[in-house]
């Protein structure tokens, strides 16, 4: 079942969003795949989300990923996935900064990734950083960590970036 204290630190993480938006004048936009909506939902309902968030995109199926964020062939579950996806949503929506989440939530392997396996990238128009993570526990505890960390590093990059 999901953490709440996961689900805390996604909130928290998602009203530092906010404000650091809001702060700067920053729109932000999101590319999920398996965390299904998690991040959007956060960012959503985090303060005058009107103001910054763009909108999202969750791009579950992997022909989504392919057709509509322009990842190449082949395994969506990798750095260069997530990188695409967070260009792809960026340029989509017209933000300034996005991030894109990708990996295998389990309960068996995908693309070759153990369950567990998450790559999160934030490109910000002239940066791209991409992380892989490694996440314990069964796929929904996955999920909301993923969402988590993927808030964690957006915030990041705003901090870096203002």
């Amino acid at each position: 079942m999901q953490s709440t204290t996961e689900q805390e630190r996604r909130d928290e993480m998602a009203a530092r969003v906010s404000e650091l938006a809001r702060r700067h004048n920053i729109t932000v936009a999101v590319a999920e795949s398996l965390t299904g909506g998690n991040v959007a939902t956060a960012l959503a309902a985090a303060k005058r989300a009107s103001q910054w968030f763009r909108g999202s995109l969750v791009a579950y199926a992997s022909e989504v990923k392919h057709e509509v964020l322009g990842v190449p062939e082949g395994p969506v579950v990798s750095a260069e996935a997530a990188e695409t996806m967070a260009t792809g949503v960026r340029k989509l929506l017209r933000a300034d900064v996005a991030v894109g989440v990708t990996g295998a939530g389990g309960p068996e392997p995908q693309d070759g990734q153990p369950p567990g396996t998450v790559f999160v990238a934030v490109d910000d128009g002239s940066e791209r950083r991409v992380q892989h993570l490694s996440l314990q526990g069964e796929p929904p505890e996955v999920v909301i960590k993923a969402a988590a960390k993927t808030l964690e590093m957006l915030v990041d990059r705003l901090e870096a970036r203002t």
